[in-house]
């Protein structure tokens, strides 16, 4: 299997300046050699009605973990990561606090990736989600 490219967190989390990341709290806080683990608050940006964690937040979360594990995976002066496919299971609701997602690399081809993503509560080490995220590797134009 492949293995990241080690990058600092600084860098990493740069990047998410002006995007959704940034809008929702997101910050990478780990890279190993083959997992991504990274951070979301449970607050008013990422509630639903009701004052849970919206399920839109988490598949935000799940993807931005596999896009971030990917870039790291390939030559970005001539390739982009896209996502093609997202799958998530919300098995648990948190109301407050935050969020741990950490992504593990399931499949690391020379033109798609899969990523397996667990989105844990911080406080109580609960399972919130699940997720699986396929991401295409295409040529830069």
């Amino acid at each position: 299997m492949k293995k990241l490219n080690q990058i600092s967190l600084e860098q990493i989390n740069k990047y998410s300046n002006n995007t959704l990341l940034g809008h929702l709290g997101i910050r990478c806080v780990e890279v190993g050699e083959d997992y991504i683990v990274a951070t979301m608050p449970v607050d008013h940006r990422t509630h639903q009605p009701m004052g849970l964690l919206h399920g839109g937040a988490s598949a935000a979360l799940i993807e931005s973990v596999g896009s971030i594990g990917s870039t790291l995976l390939i030559d970005l002066s001539k390739e982009a990561p896209v996502g093609i496919e997202i799958n998530a299971n919300h098995i648990s609701n948190v109301k407050e606090g935050s969020v741990r997602a950490i992504g593990k690399i399931v499949h690391a081809g020379s033109r798609t990736h899969v990523w397996q993503v667990d989105i844990f509560d911080n406080a109580t080490d609960k399972l919130v989600c699940t997720g699986r995220l396929t991401i295409m590797i295409v040529p830069k134009a």
